[in-house]
């Protein structure tokens, strides 16, 4: 792995740790492969995204809501 690290312009650890996550895509070694890592990625980013969307539609719902008892009230 030296010598490929070298050869390669790149530090001994980045090559071993592209070794082991090869080994773990190629089903050799257990763990995360790389397509699950980034599924995983995506969905937790898709979470934070509606997270927001149902906090922005809960203070709107509120909001409005708020808005409707002030009319009904006059």
């Amino acid at each position: 792995m030296q010598r490929v690290a070298s050869q390669l312009g790149y530090g001994l650890e980045s090559v071993r740790t592209w070794v082991k996550q090869a080994d773990v895509d190629d089903g050799v070694s257990p763990g995360v492969s790389t397509v699950e890592a980034a599924r995983v990625r995506e969905l937790e980013q898709e979470v934070r995204e509606l997270r927001r969307a149902n906090e922005i539609l809960k203070r709107a719902a509120s909001f409005f809501g708020a808005e409707l008892d002030r009319q009904h009230r006059r």
